[in-house]
């Protein structure tokens, strides 16, 4: 009813009530651009598979081309989840994803870019096979280094950005993306070398292997030996957790959260901007460092050049679909492994091409990071929850 006491016209409950109770939703928790970004993303998905289907869509077939995409995505949830060896391949994939997830969504809080994951990741892993395999202790021990090594070695990486951005001014996107093929080269010539060099008569750059009691316990030994998942994982959970302390229980993710908001506010109060972007980066390498170890002692065992991928540029995705926080990470993270885990078995069984999933993930981003088509598409008002991110200027 009006104020008038007149009924209230017909528009006003032109609204579905769902999407209003999503938006009360999302004002609180942000959720709703993400979850609609992976809707979309598998709509257009779907779309996409339909207009490739070129033989049904001669014939007219239209019922097998809606048949063939729910096979394809159903099978692209049965291989990662739909037994245990998907699951395990799902959690291996999701670990260093999310590891990376949280390296660049601490660096997005704090303000400041982190496109060097990549480089940050390798030199972790440089770090963490040596002590794999020169040291002889027992894997209590040993574990514990090697991921320590793996920490300082990104944190150093990641610092010396920080260092940079603090003290010259150099936007932390070129010296990150730079450092990257930095990392890449030095890691190609030290693999050369007769320090990490596999015996033999080989002229690959392969490292040395780890030893055995640097190798990660399995994490679901007791369902099915042989499968990849490790506690390496568990460890990314504790990361993600700790992230989270960080910023909502510590003095220390305060100042960061302060400066990534608003820098001359956090300068006026006595803040040390230089200092915590320097503690930032190297905070966020460390991280990306710890991604590296734990795929050197859980899953690759030894040291290539190409043992990093396209992890730390993927891991810029997750953390946006993500919103930046811990939860939100960890489940994208989780929705990426999925991803990578399915892919092969959609293809198998709906005969859909590997590149439907980069797709996928491409799309995700690009609603991720347009908020507002994704809300124009879906006739959700753009109230409350955020639009999006924001950071400091390139000339900040």
């Amino acid at each position: 009813m009006t104020d008038a006491g007149t009924p209230e016209p017909a528009t006003g409950t032109a609204r579905a009530r769902p999407l209003q109770r999503l938006e009360h939703i999302d004002a609180k928790n942000t959720v709703l651009v993400p979850v609609l970004a992976v809707v979309s993303a598998l709509v257009v998905g779907a779309i996409i598979v339909a207009a490739t289907d070129i033989d049904r869509l001669q014939h007219g077939a239209f019922g097998g081309i809606a048949t063939n995409i729910l096979d394809a995505y159903k099978a692209l949830f049965v291989g990662a989840f739909g037994s245990w060896t998907g699951i395990s391949e799902t959690l291996v994939f999701a670990t260093p994803l999310l590891l990376t997830g949280l390296a660049v969504a601490l660096s997005f809080r704090s303000g400041l870019f982190n496109i060097g994951a990549t480089g940050q990741m390798l030199m972790g892993g440089m770090a963490a096979v040596w002590i794999g395999f020169t040291m002889n202790g027992p894997g209590i021990v040993q574990i514990p280094l090697a991921m320590l090594a793996g920490i300082a070695g990104g944190m150093v990486w990641g610092g010396m950005i920080g260092v940079l951005k603090a003290r010259t001014g150099a936007h932390e996107v070129i010296t990150t993306i730079m450092t990257n093929y930095i990392a890449l080269a030095l890691v190609t010539w030290m693999l050369k070398t007769t320090a990490f060099k596999q015996p033999g008569p080989s002229g690959n750059p392969i490292s040395k292997a780890i030893a055995n009691e640097a190798h990660l316990p399995k994490l679901l030994d007791f369902v099915r030996p042989g499968l990849r998942a490790n506690i390496g994982f568990l460890v990314a959970l504790a990361a993600a957790v700790g992230v989270w302390w960080l910023f909502r229980k510590s003095k220390l993710g305060f100042e960061l959260r302060t400066v990534g908001a608003n820098p001359d506010a956090a300068r006026y109060a006595g803040m040390r901007i230089g200092t915590l972007t320097v503690v930032a980066m190297a905070l966020s390498g460390g991280l990306a460092g710890l991604a590296g170890a734990v795929n050197i002692l859980g899953t690759n065992r030894q040291m290539t050049t190409s043992f990093a991928g396209d992890i730390g540029f993927d891991a810029i995705a997750v953390a946006l679909l993500g919103r930046n926080t811990s939860v939100g990470t960890v489940l994208a993270a989780l929705l990426f492994g999925a991803l990578e885990a399915g892919k092969t078995r959609m293809q198998l069984d709906a005969d859909v091409p590997l590149d439907l999933v980069l797709v996928v993930r491409a799309l995700i981003v690009l609603f991720i990071a347009a908020p507002l088509l994704t809300r124009m598409i879906w006739r959700i008002k753009a109230e409350g929850g955020g639009l999006g991110l924001s950071f400091r200027g390139w000339g900040s």
